[in-house]
């Protein structure tokens, strides 16, 4: 080490390692300077290298531990898993996808019908538990699991079929309201004196047959819904005073339907109430009608052992028409009389028949200047959805086409025109055979082993009135709001003309839809005080 002095204070130091001359100072320096920074770069290499390895080796073992325990249910060994794939996750949730979607189709194939095995797990829980404590691979996984949702599926499926049918049955009982209705009614025509007043009154009677009047049929044992029926029209005519009502029920509910109308003939235009007890008919259309009643029967009993027989398990699409069949109104006597309408009326020319079911809303006075160019019938057939849209009734909706007689006649895919409302020109009917045909169907469905038709008065009516028919206008008449759910828009029944209840739920049914109730409801009579203390308005 060498040191320069002078006056000012030390100038310089040199240091300079031993043994290396002065000549050769400047070279020395730079060596020594160059071997002192290699030794500092290998120690800030080092602290970089151990920072580098301190972040990186947790994430390895935690990638490493992970796939160990994922490659003992996805994998067929360990280093499968842990080989190149230690930062691909992709191949990882592909091998998962591939294995899981290979048990599936080994499970299906082994289950061929479909349907889950006896002894399935019940609940999510239970699957955890089974594939935590046994620690099964992912087919094991895939086994369990379909038959867990194939087994959930079924009593899914059961549950909605068991509905289904029971709120179809619910559709057969008469509610406690309409039952205090009627025996209130009988009591009140048996004490009271105006409940007995004759019908239509003596100044009245003229009418029953006058063809200048508007001539309304009702074939009905529901005293509340010919009320409301004749309510609503009268309320919406134009000229009420030309209406005349014609009710025709059977004997248990005559007494009752006569109260009504007798106590509340002051709002109501004339109205004739006649019981079938009242109705002298020859022998021979006795016996026509008590042979087509029991072929009627035969069907129903014939359609219900074969429900039965499947228990109750019905074709796709078809369940609700099947089970709507079932209805003991397909065997009522009113329903069937139908057919005999002219024989009924041998004095009127041309009539609106109305089902007990609808509600009116608007002047109904133009069906009678409705020219039937011919026809014996008119009626809504296109829906108010477009041009041979009617879900849920065309013809094979009805028949059974894989019979001859069926598709000889009939083009499945054709619309069945609505009845309920209808115009029927009674004197064109009396110039054709329709009542015979409608006989003659009948005794070739006993001849067909009672297969070519669903049980129901329409099937062979539609049958004899064939190329009988004159399509009516989709705003006459909107049916289906008896169904389980509306498919009319808004201004579509506010704008029709008649709304048909068709379908198990009727208004006066618990089971009936809410949003379309109330506009039957709205022509209940509920000041009268039978119907207060009967409750019909709870």
């Amino acid at each position: 080490m060498k040191f320069y002095i002078s006056a000012s204070g030390i100038k310089k130091v040199t240091i300079s390692n031993p043994g290396v001359g002065i000549g050769k100072g400047g070279g020395g320096c730079a060596a020594a300077a160059a071997a002192l920074a290699a030794r500092r770069f290998s120690g800030r290499s080092l602290l970089l290298l151990l920072l580098l390895l301190a972040i990186v080796l947790p994430f390895i073992f935690v990638r490493f531990a992970f796939l160990v325990l994922e490659s003992a249910s996805v994998c067929d060994s360990p280093l499968d898993c842990m080989g190149l794939r230690l930062f691909r996750g992709g191949d990882t949730s592909l091998k998962i996808r591939e294995e899981l979607t290979r048990a599936l189709l080994e499970e299906t194939e082994q289950d061929g019908d479909g349907r889950g095995k006896k002894g399935s797990l019940e609940s999510f829980d239970d699957l955890v538990k089974e594939m935590t404590l046994k620690r099964r691979d992912i087919r094991a996984f895939a086994s369990v699991t379909k038959k867990m949702l194939l087994q959930m599926e079924r009593k899914v499926q059961s549950a909605k079929h068991h509905e289904l049918v029971y709120w179809h049955l619910a559709s057969h009982g008469i509610p406690k309201c309409l039952h205090c209705l009627s025996l209130r009614l009988t009591e009140e025509y048996s004490v009271n004196a105006m409940a007995r007043t004759r019908l239509p009154p003596p100044e009245s009677v003229y009418r029953l047959t006058d063809p200048s009047f508007h001539h309304v049929v009702i074939l009905t044992d529901n005293v509340l819904a010919a009320s409301v029926v004749i309510s609503s029209t009268v309320q919406n005519a134009v000229d009420p005073e030309k209406f005349v009502f014609h009710i025709v029920t059977d004997k248990k509910t005559y007494t009752p339907m006569h109260a009504w109308f007798a106590i509340n003939s002051a709002s109501s235009p004339v109205v004739e109430v006649k019981g079938l007890h009242q109705y002298d008919w020859p022998q021979e259309v006795n016996l026509r009608v008590k042979e087509m009643l029991e072929i009627h029967r035969m069907i129903w009993r014939r359609h219900y052992q074969d429900l039965k027989d499947s228990d109750y398990s019905f074709v796709e699409g078809t369940h609700e028409q099947s089970l709507q069949a079932l209805n003991p109104s397909c065997l009522a006597l009113l329903n069937h009389l139908r057919i005999y309408i002219p024989k009924l009326f041998p004095d009127l020319n041309k009539i609106v028949l109305l089902d007990d079911d609808v509600v009116v809303q608007r002047d109904l006075s133009s069906l009678w200047e409705t020219d039937l160019n011919g026809k014996v019938v008119g009626s809504v057939v296109d829906s108010w959805c477009g041009s041979n849209c009617c879900p849920g009734r065309k013809y094979k909706d009805y028949f059974n086409f894989s019979h001859p007689l069926i598709s000889s006649n009939l083009r499945q895919e054709d619309c069945a025109w609505l009845s309920g409302m209808n115009v029927f020109d009674l004197k064109a009917w009396r110039q054709t055979n329709i009542t015979e045909a409608y006989s003659s169907w009948l005794r070739l469905s006993v001849s067909s082993g009672l297969q070519l038709w669903q049980p129901g008065a329409l099937p062979p009516t539609l049958l004899a009135f064939k190329g009988l028919t004159q399509t009516l206008d989709p705003s006459w008449h909107v049916a289906g709001l008896g169904s389980r759910s509306v498919k009319a828009p808004e201004d579509i029944l506010k704008s029709a003309a008649v709304l048909h209840f068709s379908g198990p739920a009727k208004p006066w049914l618990e089971i009936s839809n809410p949003e379309v109730r109330s506009l039957w409801y709205r022509y209940v009579n509920s000041s009268d005080i039978v119907v207060r203390k009967c409750k019909i308005m709870n």
